[in-house]
């Protein structure tokens, strides 16, 4: 055996002796977990969002995405659309009910037992997720079909994640609220943890099954955390989604839209008004939004216009003022009181609206009525003085000018006595004696 052949044999052991070594500090190398935050109502913005993170997880071939989850519900189609995409997940997600003090209610509680992993930190609670339908007084039959189909819809993954059916349909049918010890002790949830450091420790190592039915081991030692923050897009669609907002920019662009008809040729109220009225409808389009409401909207309009034409001395004022503030109060069908327009918004907007557009209505009709009149029309009905004698004519001065006059009436007057103008001949102001206070 050649020098250079024992050296190639030696080279080829030494390569083979370091491999297990390298590919055992590959697989121990740490791994991202994407970290996502709901802290809002569940609308479709934070459906986006969610999936948004999903995908970005997946992507990178994150080891899991941890939810940091507080909300107080929000609305059931949007859920369904979160459910499905944690469910179709390919990277393990972990809902985590944090921080302290936080409560995954109502959609929130449906969220929290679709996970692969359910957390919560101490002193937060879950549940209450009885469906709800503001405002409407439903029958028997199709309230328990509501009912029936919320309580489908959970157990139709909570069994799979082997959790407490029964308790979690409890929490539908029943409202039931659970503490996180409470949930731990259900097997509502997997476990209690502080914070996330905390949590991914606890997790790491952990044999969990997917939904669909595989196994996986989590490897979450030393793993960075990564946050995937909302885009400025979801940030303001989100703030829009806010029924209060919704509304309080639909009556300011209508008011802006007003005054510019008003006022024509300004431009900018109207254009601003325009783009608060869209950005306001918007909002809305995302929300379910009650359709006699808007009759009540459109109704309190056609009102306050007859006011500023007709003049009922107020009746339909009051009247177009009451529609409106109901409208506004019943606009949005939300099934919490966050996804609702709340009385006093509603209030503060109908009145502010009612007051401020029949003001601006009073002015320009006091306007349109009223005669501009300048030059020597605007002299009639005034008072002169006499300069020099009309016998029967002379000069006659007011409001700082000297005038030629006609006296009609008496055959002449002095110098200092007072006239009143009652005509006008050309430029000549044709005046008589002013009476004297009684």
């Amino acid at each position: 055996m050649t020098r250079l052949t024992r050296f190639a044999l030696t080279l080829l052991m030494a390569i083979c002796c370091a491999l297990p070594a390298t590919l055992s500090a590959v697989s121990d190398a740490p791994g991202i977990v994407v970290k996502l935050t709901i802290h809002d109502t569940i609308q479709p913005i934070t459906a986006d969002y969610l999936q948004r993170g999903l995908h970005e997880a997946a992507r990178i071939h994150a080891q899991a995405v941890l939810i940091s989850m507080g909300t107080p519900g929000g609305l059931l189609e949007s859920t369904r659309v979160m459910v499905q995409a944690i469910e179709n997940s390919p990277v393990p997600v972990i809902m985590f009910i944090s921080p302290t003090g936080s409560r995954a209610g109502s959609a929130g509680f449906f969220l929290l037992e679709s996970a692969d992993i359910a957390a919560m930190a101490p002193g937060t609670n879950a549940g209450a997720a009885h469906p709800i339908v503001e405002g409407t007084k439903l029958d028997p039959i199709l309230k328990q079909k509501i009912e029936n189909d919320a309580a489908a819809f959970l157990r139709s993954y909570t069994s799979r994640r082997g959790r407490n059916v029964e308790a979690a349909e409890d929490a539908v049918r029943n409202s039931k609220s659970y503490s996180d010890e409470e949930a731990l002790k259900l097997k509502l949830i997997d476990l209690v943890s502080l914070d996330d450091d905390s949590l991914l420790k606890a997790l790491d190592g952990r044999e969990i099954h997917r939904f669909d039915g595989s196994t996986q081991t989590l490897h979450l030692k030393g793993a960075t955390i990564v946050t995937t923050a909302p885009s400025q897009r979801e940030r303001l669609l989100s703030k829009l989604t806010n029924p209060d907002i919704a509304v309080l920019l639909l009556v300011l662009g209508g008011l802006l839209i007003y005054l510019e008809f008003n006022v024509p040729g300004t431009v900018v109220p109207g254009s601003i008004g325009t783009l608060f009225v869209l950005l306001g409808l918007f909002g809305l389009n995302l929300l379910p939004v009650r359709h006699t409401a808007i009759v009540l909207l459109i109704a309190a309009a056609v009102m306050m216009l007859l006011e500023a034409k007709v003049g009922s001395h107020g009746v339909l004022a009051i009247a177009g003022i009451a529609s409106l503030i109901f409208g506004l109060a019943t606009l949005v069908d939300g099934p919490i009181p966050e996804l609702r327009v709340h009385l006093a918004t509603a209030l503060g907007a109908g009145l502010g609206f009612g007051t401020i557009s029949f003001g601006l209505a009073w002015i320009a009709l006091r306007a349109r009525r009223s005669k501009v009149l300048t030059g020597p029309q605007a002299m009639i009905g005034g008072i002169a003085v006499v300069r020099t004698p009309l016998c029967p004519t002379g000069q006659v001065e007011i409001r700082g000018e000297l005038w030629q006059a006609s006296l009609r009436g008496p055959e002449s007057l002095a110098v200092g006595s007072l006239v009143s103008v009652r005509d006008l001949d050309g430029l000549v102001l044709v005046v008589e004696p002013a009476q004297k206070p009684v």
